[in-house]
């Protein structure tokens, strides 16, 4: 899906007040999520390469937010080619 913002899939499909971002970086996918009930989220948090995702799965020991599910390297390499 695409908005104003750029391409987007829900990371947590159930709720549909949380979108995550992607877009092409200069050296790899990026993310960054927006959450319709906390808009300042977007200004406060950049975009982050996937890279630094891979070292926050690392280091994941379980929880509400499992950043292994909410960024989705091959959804965000299908919508960037659906994108192009």
């Amino acid at each position: 899906m695409k908005d104003d913002r750029g391409l987007y899939y829900y990371p947590f499909p159930t709720n549909k007040r949380v979108r995550m971002y992607v877009r092409q970086g200069p050296d790899d996918i990026q993310f960054r999520m927006w959450n319709q009930d906390d808009p300042s989220m977007w200004d406060s948090h950049g975009w982050v390469p996937h890279a630094a995702i891979v070292q926050a799965q690392a280091m994941y020991k379980g929880g509400a937010f499992d950043p292994r599910r909410a960024y989705d390297r091959s959804l965000a390499e299908a919508l960037l080619k659906e994108g192009a």
